[in-house]
């Protein structure tokens, strides 16, 4: 039976990220995905430009942006029941950092972090999927795995569960029993640059904020085709799973989208995907066994609660959770992620919760101000923490509120 200084399950960005930081230091490792390479994977695929430094493109010199970024924007296109338009660059004049959003496809993104991982010297394994994790007081883990080609057992030191929203990792050990579900559909839809709408160009992301209660639509654009998705974001627990209504709101709001932007689409021609996110809640326990199982990624509930990206944290979380094996600091793996995100997370949803009560006002005195795009992109980049944001923007929403629930100036109604 092989043994492994760490098995990683699954190939996204968490997974991708620890098994190439392991490889390089000299561990012996093995990288596991249930589907095979490359894999479609849902997801808007937006990501903030600061992931070239978390991954040390670089200095690194074995990855290029180029071999997965389809788009650069630069600008955001906010709009209000896709009216009262407000387009704003992320780099107003005078500003120092020049900040943009990468727009990649999960696909080609994921793979390039595999085959990082592989060159470095992980094994990369696809079409398996984990079936059982065994341990002892004392002694390596047991991991089984099964695909198409039969089963895979190996012993291993320490694993990595970065198996997403849908992996079993967690469940196996019995971590993060309780989470915070938000659920998002979208469509990818062919697109040709210079028809459509005059805002639909290759560097403008575009944000709708109230045709989904609790929630927002986007058109994100690609190569040669558009993003478009819908997200509910709710904190209180209820992630709409299951719920019909939920579903045919969200994909109302992409044909709605796509009509208002003029993308020609036929209803029957679209194809929905839909997946959960496991937006952050709270701190929690992400180690298990000991410091034997690391939780990273999605599977950690690393969905920032506000924005519902996640793909940065992803990257994070899977290099501290290599970092502490290598360092043999497994017992404060769960430490080390609060103390990367709790404190700005906490602060995101708690301004989560107000916007997405409020969105009416807070698109008025929130989104339509002209340093919100700039400080949107600040936050998704890390520039700017949403635990020295949200004070003074809670401040001033708070005021608006009041005055608008005393008459002064009524707010809109909210939609059901």
């Amino acid at each position: 039976m092989n043994h492994y200084d760490a098995i990683v399950i699954g190939a996204g960005p968490a997974g991708g990220a620890a098994a190439y930081e392991l490889a390089r230091s000299g561990a012996r490792v093995a990288l596991i995905e249930k589907q095979k390479l490359p894999r479609h994977k849902t997801c808007g695929g937006g990501m903030p430009m600061m992931v070239s430094q978390v991954l040390q493109l670089e200095e690194m010199h074995d990855l290029a942006p180029e071999a997965f970024v389809e788009a650069d924007t630069r600008f955001m296109r906010h709009t209000y029941l896709f009216d009262d338009p407000v387009l704003s660059p992320m780099n107003p004049e005078g500003t120092d950092l020049n900040l943009s959003l990468w727009m990649v496809r999960r696909s080609v993104f994921d793979n390039a972090l595999a085959q990082r991982a592989a060159s470095a010297g992980a094994e990369l394994r696809d079409e398996l999927a984990l079936k059982t994790i065994e341990s002892s007081t004392s002694g390596p883990l047991t991991i089984r795995a099964e695909g198409q080609n039969g089963s895979w057992e190996a012993t291993a030191d320490t694993m990595i569960g970065a198996d997403g929203a849908n992996g079993i990792s967690a469940k196996i050990v019995g971590l993060r029993k309780e989470r915070a579900l938000a659920i998002a559909i979208e469509a990818e839809v062919p697109h040709r640059w210079g028809e459509g709408h005059a805002d639909l160009r290759p560097d403008v992301c575009h944000l709708e904020y109230g045709a989904i209660k609790k929630g927002y639509a986007w058109v994100f654009p690609k190569g040669d085709h558009l993003n478009v998705g819908a997200g509910v974001f709710r904190p209180n627990r209820q992630s709409g799973r299951g719920d019909a209504s939920v579903r045919d709101k969200l994909q109302t709001a992409i044909t709605d989208y796509l009509t208002i932007l003029e993308v020609p689409h036929r209803m029957e021609n679209l194809i929905f995907h839909a997946h959960p996110l496991p937006i952050w809640d709270g701190q929690q326990t992400l180690h298990a066994l000991n410091g034997r199982v690391l939780l990273a990624g999605d599977s950690a509930g690393l969905i920032n609660p506000f924005f519902g990206d996640g793909i940065l944290h992803a990257l994070k979380s899977g290099q501290i959770a290599a970092n502490c094996i290598l360092s043999g600091n497994q017992n404060q793996y769960s430490y080390k992620i609060a103390e990367e995100f709790k404190s700005n997370f906490d602060a995101a949803l708690k301004m989560a919760r107000f916007f997405y009560q409020w969105p009416a006002l807070c698109y008025k005195h929130g989104a339509k101000r002209p340093t919100a795009t700039r400080t949107a992109a600040q936050l998704l980049c890390g520039d700017a923490l949403f635990e020295n944001v949200a004070k003074r923007a809670m401040r001033r929403l708070n005021r608006a509120l009041k005055s608008a629930l005393s008459g002064a100036n009524p707010p809109a109604p909210e939609l059901e």
